[in-house]
């Protein structure tokens, strides 16, 4: 079967007692990315454990035939539940989508510190822990994929996303550290990073920026990148459909031979092409064009 992570099960023969199908697991997926994952994943033949805070916005998921798990990325009780749960379960656990995190913008000078860790728990430290558990059931079994939602902003940051860009390339380094680790048992990881994307995320990150720095020196760049979030919010051709972003989660959690990274959904591969090709000083200058920022004070 094309949708088992196991190479044990794939060699298995004919006659040989029917392969159980992979199991996974996907937080946030009580919409956008996780959502579409969970279905994707579904659509394959997987056993799909839909893990949120929101359970109640999961039913269309268990309609489907996913099961439901409430979940709080930011509570080590929570974390440890979902995995025994799962194992009691089903006795394994061959995928794991890392997906659960929020956007929280505005300057750094701004954002209260207080804030900027809760941002590090929920799209970092969250997904080491939760990662941390399944492990060693992934290393007994011998294979298993790691699949984490990471960012076309996991390697460029602009203003006022300091914090968020922050959480996005550090995750980045932790699948590549994670992946040189745990190829020897088995296990693949993966990343996947969405460009712009029609989900509540812009909505989410566009409120967050105005509370944070729609006042003070910071005001007028926070009110003009605020509007463009809120724009991208409003308008469906300005963002893909989560829909691309989970069949690209589906096929790296199955296929035989992922690669490393996967950039999708629209502006994600041409604005990692430009990373490549402009230095420090002249992405910073786009984004200055872009936001309408004086180079220097006596500009303004």
């Amino acid at each position: 079967m094309s949708t088992t992570v196991n190479p044990d099960t794939l060699s298995a023969p004919a006659s040989s007692i029917p392969r159980p199908p992979a199991v996974a697991l996907v937080t946030g997926a009580s919409s956008g990315i996780g959502q579409a994952a969970a279905d994707e994943l579904l659509l394959r033949g997987v056993t799909v454990y839909a893990a949120a805070r929101r359970v109640d916005r999961m039913a269309g998921l268990k309609d489907l035939g996913a099961r439901v798990l409430e979940l709080d990325v930011t509570d080590d009780a929570s974390l440890i539940a979902a995995v025994d749960t799962i194992i009691e379960q089903t006795g394994r656990v061959d995928i794991l989508v890392n997906n659960a995190g929020y956007g929280s913008y505005g300057t750094v000078e701004d954002v209260p510190l207080a804030e900027a860790r809760r941002q590090m728990e929920v799209n970092l430290f969250g997904l080491a822990r939760l990662t941390q558990l399944v492990l060693p059931q992934m290393r007994a079994q011998g294979s298993g994929r790691i699949v984490n939602v990471s960012s076309a902003g996991g390697r460029f940051a602009m203003t006022p996303g300091g914090w968020y860009h922050a959480t996005k390339y550090a995750l980045e380094a932790l699948s590549d550290a994670l992946r040189q680790e745990v190829r020897q048992f088995g296990i693949e990881v993966v990343v996947v990073e969405p460009g712009m994307i029609r989900t509540e995320w812009p909505g989410i990150a566009a409120r967050h920026l105005r509370a944070t720095s729609g006042a003070g020196p910071y005001a007028e760049l926070a009110d003009r990148f605020a509007s463009g979030l809120e724009l991208v919010a409003a308008h469906e051709r300005l963002g893909s459909d989560p829909v691309v972003v989970g069949r690209a989660i589906a096929r790296a959690a199955t296929m035989p031979r992922p690669r490393s990274r996967y950039a999708v959904g629209l502006g994600a591969k041409p604005g990692l092409y430009l990373l490549k090709l402009l230095p420090a000083q002249a992405m910073d200058g786009v984004t200055r064009l872009a936001l309408r920022l004086p180079r220097r004070p006596q500009d303004g």
